[in-house]
Formats: C-alpha cells, sequence, structure tokens
C-alpha cells in the first residue's frame, strides 16, 4: 500500500535549520512532559514519535520521569501514516539523547533528520529493527480493496474463499519473460531480489533460469471461445479448451495458492493436452501476468511441478515496462503497527530498557527493575488474550476499516477480513469489497463489525446494511495511532488500552 510521503515540505524544515533558535520560537512545539528547567545540562532528553513508544519509555523511566525531558511528536491526533516533522521537531531531534521511531515507509523522512544531528552521543531505536526478522509484510485478504493501480495476490486465504474462473479471465496476447531473463533486462529485479532475500543475485538468476525456462515465446488466448494457441519457434499450435476446475496448494513457506485446470478437447496434436494456470488470484479477475504448467501426460503430473512455471506478460509490454512491473511487486511494504502486539511491546520495551541503561548508567538498576516489573504486566496480559482466543466460539474477526491488527491475530491464531490494510491510504470501498464482507458477515455468523477509531463508520455501516439480519453491532478496537496530547494528560496508556481492546475482541469472538 502506498503511503502519504510530502518531502518537499521535509526540505522545507532541513533549510530551516540554519537559524535554528528564530524557527523553533516560531513553531509550535510538540508535546513534551518534562519537571525543571529544559536547559539544564544534565537533564535526559528523550524524543518518541507516536504514544506507545511514548508511554513505554514513561514506564520504564518510573520515578527518573520526573527528571527527563520526554517528547511525543505526533500529540495532535495526525495519523502517523500522514504526519510530517515540524522545524521544531527536527531541532528537537538533533538535540535529544534518545530518539525512537516506528522505522517503515511513513517515517522516511526520519534518515535525512538524523543526519542535522547536533548530539553525537545520540542513541537511536528503530523499532523494526529491534524486531529485525519478526516483522511482517502487509497482506492481501480476500474481499480486501487493492489500492489504484494495485492488485491483489493472495498468500492467505481461507478454501472457501476459493472461486472457479473461466478462460476469459487469461484473454489477450501474450510473450514469455525468460528472453528478458537471458539478455539480462531482468538483472535489476535479480538485484532487487538478493537485497530482500537469502541468495545473491547470480543464485537469484539461476533459479529463476529454470523457473522461466520455455520455447513457447508467444501464447494468444480467446477465452470466449475457449481457444489457446502456442507459439513455438515461430509455429503455432491451437487447441479448443474445457475447464476442469482448480486445486489448493499449501507449501513449505507457509503461504498458499491455486492453479485453475484446462483440458483440450480438440484442435492441434501440438498444442498441450493439459494446461494449469496460476496468477495468484483465487477469484474471477484478469490477469496481469500468470505462470503456465502445460503437458500431455495428465494433471497430476503437472500438479507435481514446481521447478518449472514459464512465465508471460502482456505482449505490447517492453522489456523495460516488464522490469519495472517486477521491481514494483519486489518492493517491500512493511506493515508498521508492531505495538499492537504485546509480544512485540515486551522485546522492545527491554531495548529501550537497554538503551537507557547504556545513556545513563547511575540508574541502569532501575531502568532493569521498571522493564522487568512492566513486562511481568504485558505477558500476563497476553495470557489473557491467548485464554480469550482459546476459550472462543469464533476464531475471525471482521473490519470495515483499515486493518493494523495483523500482528494481533497472528499472535493469537485468528482469522480476518477486512476492507484495506493497515497502511492503505485509501478511504472508499468497491461495491464488491462490500458484499464479499457483508457475505463473510452472514456466512460465519458474526455478531460484530470492527472498526478502529475515528468519527466515521460508514463502511462498517454499509456492510451490516447489506447483511441478511443487519442487527451486528459496530464496536471500535484501538490502533493507537492518533492518541492526543490530551488523551496522555487525561491518563491514556498503552496497557489500558491493549485491555479495551481484549475486551472488544472477547465480544466480537462470542
Amino acid at each position: 500500500m502506498r503511503k502519504n510521503r510530502n518531502f518537499k515540505k521535509f526540505n522545507i524544515v532541513l533549510a530551516a535549520l540554519t537559524s535554528a533558535v528564530t524557527v523553533a520560537g516560531a513553531c509550535a512545539p510538540a508535546f513534551a512532559e518534562t519537571t525543571g528547567a529544559s536547559e539544564e545540562s544534565d537533564k535526559l532528553s528523550i524524543v518518541t514519535t507516536i504514544f506507545p513508544e511514548y508511554d513505554w519509555v514513561r514506564e520504564i523511566l518510573g520515578d527518573q520521569a520526573d527528571s527527563a525531558d520526554l517528547t511525543m511528536l505526533l500529540d495532535n491526533g495526525v495519523d502517523l501514516h500522514s504526519y510530517q516533522p515540524t522545524a521544531d521537531d527536527i531541532i528537537k531531534i538533533s538535540e535529544c539523547d534518545l530518539f525512537l521511531y516506528v522505522g517503515g515507509e511513513s517515517d522516511a523522512w526520519v534518515e535525512d533528520a538524523l543526519k542535522e544531528s547536533q548530539n553525537k552521543d545520540q542513541k537511536v531505536i528503530n523499532l523494526l529493527d529491534v524486531l529485525k526478522d519478526t516483522i511482517k509484510t502487509e497482506e492481501a485478504m480476500p474481499g480486501m480493496q487493492a489500492e489504484e493501480g494495485h492488485n491483489h495476490g493472495y498468500s492467505h486465504f481461507a478454501d472457501e474463499d476459493v472461486e472457479d474462473r473461466e478462460l476469459s479471465d487469461w484473454s489477450g496476447e501474450w510473450q514469455s519473460v525468460y528472453p528478458y531473463l537471458e539478455n539480462s533486462d531482468l538483472d535489476e529485479v535479480m538485484d532487487r531480489k538478493a537485497e530482500n532475500g537469502d541468495k545473491t543475485a547470480e543464485e537469484y538468476k539461476s533459479y529463476y533460469e529454470t523457473g522461466y525456462k520455455t520455447d513457447v515465446e508467444k501464447i494468444t488466448i480467446d477465452g470466449e471461445n475457449g481457444i489457446m494457441e502456442f507459439t513455438k519457434n515461430g509455429v503455432a499450435a491451437k487447441g479448443t479448451y474445457e475447464y476442469k476446475g482448480y486445486q489448493i496448494y499449501d507449501y513449505e513457506s507457509g503461504s498458499r495458492g491455486v492453479r485453475y485446470f484446462f483440458e483440450k478437447t480438440d484442435g492441434d496434436d501440438a498444442a498441450p493436452k493439459y494446461v494449469q494456470f496460476s496468477d495468484h488470484g483465487i477469484a474471477p479477475g484478469a490477469a496481469e501476468h500468470f505462470h503456465i504448467y502445460a503437458g500431455n501426460d495428465s494433471f497430476d503430473a503437472l500438479s507435481e511441478e514446481m521447478e518449472n512455471w514459464p512465465t508471460y506478460y502482456p505482449a505490447e509490454m517492453t522489456g523495460e515496462e516488464i522490469r519495472e512491473d517486477m521491481l514494483e511487486h519486489e518492493e517491500k511494504e512493511y506493515d508498521e503497527h508492531v505495538w499492537l502486539s504485546l509480544k512485540n511491546a515486551e522485546i522492545i520495551c527491554q531495548s529501550i530498557a537497554d538503551t537507557l541503561g547504556e545513556i545513563d548508567p547511575e540508574n541502569k538498576d532501575t531502568y532493569e527493575a521498571n522493564v522487568a516489573a512492566y513486562i511481568e504486566e504485558l505477558a500476563g496480559l497476553d495470557v489473557q488474550y491467548q485464554d480469550t482466543v482459546d476459550t472462543a466460539s469464533r476464531k475471525t474477526v471482521l473490519f470495515g476499516d483499515r486493518f493494523p491488527f495483523r500482528y494481533m491475530v497472528d499472535d493469537y491464531g485468528l482469522n480476518y477480513y477486512a476492507a484495506f490494510a493497515g497502511c492503505s491510504a485509501e478511504s472508499e470501498a468497491s461495491f464488491e469489497t462490500i458484499s464479499f464482507l457483508a457475505k463473510k458477515v452472514d456466512e460465519l455468523q458474526l455478531p460484530c463489525i470492527l472498526t478502529i477509531e475515528g468519527e466515521q463508520h460508514k463502511i462498517a455501516e454499509t456492510i451490516k446494511a447489506n447483511t441478511q439480519n443487519q442487527d451486528q453491532e459496530i464496536l471500535t478496537m484501538k490502533s493507537m495511532q492518533s492518541v492526543t496530547s490530551e488523551d496522555v494528560q487525561n491518563g491514556a496508556n498503552y496497557f489500558s488500552i491493549m485491555e479495551e481492546n481484549l475486551n472488544v475482541l472477547k465480544q466480537a469472538l462470542n
């Protein structure tokens, strides 16, 4: 999902740093909780971007919070995904002893901000770096609204979400990508895979040479008439094909896939008798590209094939366009909402305590004692969540909204459906999305439709209006993305909000 990144505004802020004192006086300050004079040189200065970080630091500081200058930048309800720093924010970051931020695409501005740091002993905590290999990429789920220009490829779905498809989903003239791999047009794609994966670029190229290899340079499909034409070395072979169903595959990686089967009923001998399509889709919809498995032995033989999956893109696309499309698919979009996992919170809090101990060794034992007590509380709440799920009569939640709770549901083995991914910039759901989610509510007999905090719950209300009974409760789970300084002053804290979310979850599952 694409997020709002306004670099122009940020560049203006950086330019203003040349007159820091004047600019700071002209900008509205972020929320800071302090006691004593802020100019004291021995005062611990800590800046956080979002509320959970801020509250965790407060808990770990304990009594030492009175001698610290603690700032929460996103203090006025601005969402993490649309926040841009002010000049005053940049100055605070540049001077602080400890800076905490999430580290996802929404924080793309941070790298440049840290270059302006005036405190050479500054410590920085990037939450995604702390969690390392446990962070998740955003996932598309059946029914979820795709952002404009992006179709979903599903890797997790329920069997009942898979639908039959017609050959017309693959209609068109298609070209093999194998020649582009061979002539090095896709080398940049292999480089990107190496950056994100566990192989070298050369190893990935070798892997895809096996995967993409084919002597069929072109496939032309007339889905309306059930005809496929395969061109090999300039010679075309045509056949008429009939749909024969699909098969679901569970891969060792934990992801899932579907292949759609077609059998030749008439045509040239050179046209393959059995064909399977895979395009990462699980329901009717036009393919943007596809993998194909074709042969004359049997469907079972093709189903065993896992190493060679010739891949085809529209014939009108250039090699450069195919490369750019592949690069876009390789761009990992991390789910930034790591704070909504109690297990993650325990790991992050320990990292905060360790770092505070490095900065302020005199109070290291205090920080260790505070974090140990707090982690014990978090672990206790974690057990309550798991007990709730284990004893629940349902194991699925449905959000008529964005879905930032991926880490939470994965922690406890819950299933989910949602209108949008957690970081989606979309705000309008299509008829297909509304209809799909309403049918899911009916099918699973869900008593609640969930939302995240906010004044408008129009999508959830529309889903409810399209169900059979129209008697579901619309409940809110708090994502803590827009907690304000006023909320903090009124006693908001991470633990109590997670307790509130647990109570809502109990209703939704029972």
